[in-house]
């Protein structure tokens, strides 16, 4: 029977040739990144390797870095593959497996991300904060290497995004461009947000502290969250209140940031405030 793995391989293998044959100018770098490995361990880590790589990070050595990494952690190659197919099922924009692979920067951070979190917990703190630190200079993600992260992740655009050290995000959620998941002083401990299943954070939205941000809710665009957030609870705005609650128990999936149902205690919450600052 088929692996995920296998399946992903194949897929992008197919499309990279399919590629060579519409633009030969792009053979040699379809050969270089997918069509010369062997599985998709390898197409990961030719791309991480190759996009990191500079003076002070050598090719080879990151190559052999991010080998080592994937075939000690198999379970990378399976988050990346359910990263994949997160992206392919939620972004109207991403119709090709190898489109997303080669180019996309959330992607291919999340995966470093992965690797340097795996090496965090190895003790390995200088390597991965190496590769952090790498990541956000190339692709403009800034991911603490501590944070574990779930999988079927899609970090869209990702530019500007910024997690802290003592954040957690679950499975199956979307970060749009522009998001910090941040403290809210210079306190030491556990003081990031902890981001539940399904959760979809709109752009440039900021979410600080120690709170928890329930399995499928919906933050909007630009909203500045310091409570914690419900299940399956819409909040926007700065700072964010209640507004009500998605239409679908996945907002992270549908990616429809205006589909939600106001409820009457929300409709309630928002009149009183606006007609106390109006008195």
């Amino acid at each position: 029977m088929m692996t995920c793995e296998q399946r992903m391989f194949d897929t992008l293998c197919k499309e990279a040739n399919d590629v060579v044959a519409q633009e030969p100018l792009l053979a040699s770098a379809m050969h270089a990144q997918v069509l010369a490995c062997q599985d998709l361990g390898d197409v990961l880590t030719n791309i991480m390797a190759r996009k990191l790589a500079n003076e002070m990070l050598p090719l080879t050595s990151l190559l052999a870095l991010f080998r080592q990494s994937l075939s000690s952690t198999p379970s990378l190659i399976g988050e990346a593959v359910r990263d994949i197919d997160a992206v392919l099922e939620r972004d109207a924009a991403s119709t090709l497996a190898l489109n997303v692979v080669l180019y996309q920067k959330g992607f291919i951070a999340l995966q470093v991300h992965r690797v340097a979190h795996m090496l965090w917990h190895d003790g390995r703190h200088m390597m991965a904060g190496m590769l952090q630190n790498r990541s956000s200079e190339v692709f403009g993600v800034d991911i603490h290497p501590a944070c574990p992260i779930g999988h079927g992740v899609m970090l869209d655009h990702a530019t500007g995004i910024v997690i802290g050290e003592t954040a957690s995000i679950g499975n199956n959620v979307s970060i749009l461009q522009g998001v910090t998941l941040g403290g809210t002083g210079k306190e030491a401990g556990d003081r990031h947000p902890k981001v539940h299943h399904g959760v979809l954070i709109g752009a440039s939205a900021t979410v600080l502290g120690n709170i928890s941000i329930g399995s499928g809710a919906q933050i909007g665009a630009g909203s500045v969250v310091l409570d914690d957030v419900a299940p399956h609870t819409t909040v926007v705005g700065v700072p964010a209140r209640r507004v009500g609650r998605p239409r679908c128990p996945s907002p992270s999936v549908t990616l429809e940031h205006n589909a939600f149902d106001r409820d009457c205690d929300a409709l309630s919450d928002t009149g009183s405030r606006t007609a106390s600052s109006q008195s």
